[in-house]
């Protein structure tokens, strides 16, 4: 299960979220329901919620399937993916050469578009979490975030981080400092207020500005690992050399189709 979460009153909580369930491939095709939740159900752990969507199906092939109920709308299946980042400069100390390891990457994605009265007030909180079935029954939540690539590389707590919750994210700063000190040279003070910056894991948004990472939501071009890029290394790199893809869409679903066809393979 896939969720989205929204806190409307700046406690790192959940005041809304959104869940997407899929069906097992049968005969070729998927399907996709989304629900909604409000009020303190919102910051738990279920797969209840009012329909908002429907068994929509899944784009299994190039086309894009939209559904569109009411003043929703809803995608999910394989497209190209969006994300840009010199994943192999990264990993070697930072001694970036340009090369865009997702450029030719599919991704399988959920875009669900609602209007901005649907966030329940002009400035909120997001974040997204996944969750698997769990063996003793129920649901386990096993990833979340907002904000990119600080989950790779500042978290040695993995599993406590991914498994937790922004309301309890103070519990990483001291983690976060220590990185920061030590790949970014910062002093001790600074590292802390820095990390201070990214915790908890949330994106601010309000409606009422036009998107732009870090301080209001996340626009699809956003160069979000370049800005953390700046933060970690203390301004000492500025950037990956690698810039936003040239396949995104003007109109939903916004990112562009996949590069190969996977029809036969299963989707999210």
């Amino acid at each position: 299960m896939y969720e989205v979460k929204i806190d409307t009153d700046g406690d790192a909580v959940a005041d809304i979220a959104y869940r997407v369930r899929f069906s097992a491939v049968e005969g070729g095709a998927q399907t996709a329901s989304v629900r909604r939740v409000d009020g303190p159900q919102a910051a738990g752990i279920g797969d209840g919620g009012r329909v908002i969507v429907d068994r929509a199906p899944v784009s299994l092939g190039r086309e894009a399937k939209v559904t569109e109920a009411g003043d929703t709308r809803f995608f999910a299946g394989w497209r190209s993916d969006p994300f840009f980042c010199d994943v192999e400069g990264a990993k070697n100390n930072l001694q970036f050469t340009g090369d865009d390891f997702f450029a030719d990457k599919d991704v399988c994605s959920i875009v669900l578009e609602v209007p901005n009265s649907a966030l329940g007030a002009k400035e909120v909180r997001l974040w997204a979490r996944t969750l698997t079935p769990d063996d003793g029954g129920g649901w386990r939540q096993v990833e979340r975030g907002a904000r990119p690539a600080q989950a790779v590389i500042l978290v040695e707590e993995r599993d406590a981080y991914l498994g937790g919750e922004p309301a309890t994210d103070g519990r990483f700063l001291a983690s976060f400092a220590h990185a920061l000190e030590h790949t970014g040279g910062y002093t001790s003070a600074e590292a802390k207020r820095v990390a201070a910056t990214l915790l908890p894991d949330i994106l601010p948004y309000d409606s009422s500005r036009p998107a732009s990472f870090p301080d209001n939501g996340r626009a699809l071009t956003d160069d979000a690992f370049d800005f953390f890029m700046r933060v970690l290394t203390n301004g000492k790199v500025n950037g990956d050399n690698v810039g936003p893809h040239g396949d995104l869409l003007f109109e939903f679903p916004y990112v562009g189709p996949p590069h190969q066809d996977r029809v036969t393979k299963t989707a999210p």
